[in-house]
């Protein structure tokens, strides 16, 4: 199991930033490995972020303007090479079609139910293999 796993957070909001980082914990399962949050409040950041590398999953605000976080995990699944699987926030259920168009790899509704925001982060990361056999 890797000792970290850095999850980045894009949301212009910082009460959502602070949502997810509360929701997360220090590791979203027993078999996860600890994470470290990179916040990014703007798209551009999160391309730089992306691009230096290191990052093991994304949340994305699907809310956030003005580039939502919808239409960039559309572009970084285009541009980056071996994109992180990304966890779409999305603000309501009937959002699913579209989180589904951005190629998302999961997605979960405001407000954040700190219970399935975890699982979801914890399944993603389990697909990275960033788990406990």
């Amino acid at each position: 199991m890797q000792a970290t796993a850095t999850v980045l957070v894009y949301s212009d909001n910082a009460n959502t930033r602070e949502q997810v980082r509360l929701a997360a914990g220090r590791r979203p399962a027993a078999d996860a490995p600890q994470i470290e949050i990179l916040e990014c409040a703007t798209a551009p950041a999160v391309l730089t972020a992306l691009e230096q590398g290191g990052i093991d999953v994304c949340v994305l605000d699907g809310e956030t303007a003005p580039a939502g976080g919808m239409g960039v995990c559309r572009q970084i699944k285009d541009e980056i090479y071996r994109c992180p699987p990304v966890l779409l926030l999305i603000g309501r259920p009937q959002d699913a079609w579209l989180a589904t168009w951005s190629r998302a790899d999961a997605a979960v509704t405001h407000p954040l139910d700190p219970v399935a925001f975890a699982d979801a982060l914890a399944g993603l990361l389990r697909r990275r293999n960033l788990v406990q056999a």
